[in-house]
């Protein structure tokens, strides 16, 4: 949540004076503000992190930019609260160079709440506590890193049995499947690290490889109910599906699932059901296959108008019949599966925020 940082003028004096308020009422206060909604903001004002709005803040800094991470599911529990937390980060650089990439493992543990502003009559004696702590409350951060040649579009982690693996969609235009069990032993361990660091850091390549598509994409899933079963799309309006198959491999069906015009940006398989999932694309549509028909009969329904404009993300309920969908219109829109109507534009089903 961001707030509005107020203007500061000067006088003739050159001393500083507070900013001005419009609204009545709310001189000196920080607002609250809305990306659309109420004035834009003016000369001098910026925007500036509300604390008291979090729960537990970091920042960590890895060097290159990461387009894309993703968060493993580790041994320590679900839904936990308990602080000071602890957890796996799966990240892909985006570098100068094709060369400068790296996948990385991050465990990121001893990571403690934001603490609430002083109560009036008492900072003297927090200070104090402050200083006592301070060293025992830093977060920390252990590393570790295989080279990528290419930048990394998207990274997405799931478990096939006990292996955790990443999928790796690139700049160069290959998916490739990671095995990540050697980079989390190494984050666990001091020791491992620097044995990982030393001795095999270079020699980790991609346990699979496909090259299939026609040029790099963004859309990646892991489907939660088959181990294994895994759906890429490209920047080429292609859609792939990849099965499991004995001996640790996959096979990938050479025909691309048929229906959008333009770049498929987002693939979301069904939280309830082993063969459906949706879609989304910059050619402003949102689709719902099935994979059980031939590719190019495989849409079942689709709202051909989902958002003026590209279809960046979707999200699938995993309660209700709904899913969720952003687009480059800066709107986020709810949609009733329900009332999904065949290959034709729907508005009915649809509840935008």
């Amino acid at each position: 949540m961001a707030a509005r940082k107020g203007r500061r003028r000067t006088c003739e004096t050159g001393e500083p004076m507070e900013a001005e308020s419009s609204d009545a009422g709310t001189e000196g206060r920080a607002q609250v503000y809305l990306p659309g909604r109420g004035p834009p903001l003016r000369e001098g004002e910026e925007l500036v992190m509300d604390e008291e709005a979090y729960v537990l803040y970091h920042r960590a800094q890895t060097g290159a930019p990461c387009l894309s991470f993703d968060i493993v599911r580790d041994h320590l529990g679900d839904n936990r609260t308990e602080l000071p937390l602890t957890l796996y980060l799966c990240a892909g650089t985006q570098a100068e160079s094709a060369q400068s990439n790296r996948l990385m493992m991050l465990r990121m543990h001893n990571l403690h709440g934001t603490k609430p502003p002083p109560s009036e009559g008492s900072e003297e004696e927090e200070e104090e506590e402050d200083e006592e702590d301070e060293e025992e409350r830093k977060p920390q951060l252990e590393l570790a890193m295989v080279p990528h040649y290419g930048g990394i579009n998207r990274v997405r982690v799931s478990w096939l049995g006990e292996e955790p693996v990443a999928g790796v969609w690139s700049e160069k235009g290959q998916v490739e499947v990671f095995a990540l069990r050697r980079l989390l032993q190494a984050v666990d361990d001091s020791q491992a690290l620097a044995t990982f660091l030393r001795d095999e850091q270079a020699r980790v390549k991609p346990i699979f490889a496909f090259a299939g598509h026609m040029g790099e994409g963004f859309a990646l899933d892991w489907s939660p109910r088959v181990s294994g079963r895994l759906l890429t799309g490209d920047c080429q309006k292609n859609i792939h599906l990849w099965t499991p198959t004995d001996g640790g491999s996959w096979h990938v069906d050479q025909r691309p699932f048929v229906g959008h015009t333009r770049s498929v940006e987002d693939l979301q398989w069904s939280p309830t059901e082993d063969t459906v999932f949706a879609s989304c694309s910059a050619d402003a549509s949102v689709r719902i296959w099935d994979i059980r028909a031939a590719p190019s009969k495989a849409c079942m329904l689709t709202t051909a108008a989902a958002h003026d404009g590209d279809v960046n993300v979707i999200s699938w309920s995993r309660r209700e019949p709904f899913l969720l969908s952003g687009g480059d219109d800066g709107a986020l829109k709810i949609w009733d599966l329900r009332q999904f109507k065949e290959r034709k534009q729907v508005q009915k089903g649809q509840k935008q925020l």
